[in-house]
């Protein structure tokens, strides 16, 4: 295997950011999928303003806020489901692919690695929650440093712990800001495009375009 190691980043990569509002879409209503987007949007939104504002909150709070927020640009979405949605994304469901593929990636030898936005506790749970407590190594959180992705110290974390170079590190997101900001660290970088978004970051590009994780192993 030419990479050592495999790192994914959680939401959107490996857990399905919708899924909190379609567990509920019934009660929720025929508005539920601009909620769920605007929500996703704005919890972005307010990882990097305050990054760059050195105003740090844990990415708990952030979600929080940013449902809060969606709540009051879709006011036909009732507010007591707000409970049962944070709930929810504590227990997000993964793609179908994401158990099979880490599990042939470990078994070639590959260490592997989740670094994320994500607090402690979002991402232990959604680990545990979809059984991959077993197969994943070590979960990097930003919480460690204050700051969000894509700062640099962010995907330094990975290579510092595990003492590798970053062209030894495959690194795998869904999010094109974050190919970005792993690109330019170093990182081969593996955009899983689920929703056939247009290219942009010209000058940073990924190494490869998947539409799902079901390829990786392929170009592992």
């Amino acid at each position: 295997m030419r990479y050592k190691a495999h790192v994914f980043d959680a939401y959107g990569t490996l857990f399905d950011v919708h899924a909190a509002v379609r567990r509920h879409a019934a009660e929720i209503g025929p508005d539920g999928q601009a909620l769920s987007e605007i929500w996703r949007a704005k919890q972005l939104e307010y990882s990097w303003t305050r990054t760059m504002m050195g105003a740090y909150r844990d990415f708990w709070t952030l979600t929080e806020e940013a449902l809060d927020h969606a709540f009051a640009k879709v006011p036909t979405a009732d507010r007591k489901h707000r409970q049962a949605l944070l709930d929810a994304y504590f227990r997000l469901d993964c793609y179908p692919e994401v158990p099979a593929v880490l599990r042939s990636l470990k078994a070639d030898g590959a260490r592997i690695a989740i670094l994320s936005n994500g607090s402690p506790a979002m991402l232990d749970a959604a680990v545990r929650s979809a059984a991959l407590d077993n197969v994943i190594d070590e979960i990097f959180s930003v919480d460690a440093l204050r700051r969000f992705k894509t700062d640099p110290a962010v995907y330094d974390m990975v290579t510092t712990a595990w003492r590798l170079y970053p062209d030894a590190v495959s690194f795998q997101s869904s999010n094109r800001w974050d190919i970005a900001g792993a690109t330019k660290f170093g990182f081969r970088s593996v955009w899983i495009n689920r929703a056939g978004q247009p290219d942009e970051y010209a000058d940073l590009a990924p190494a490869v375009i998947l539409p799902s994780l079901e390829g990786l192993a392929a170009v592992a």
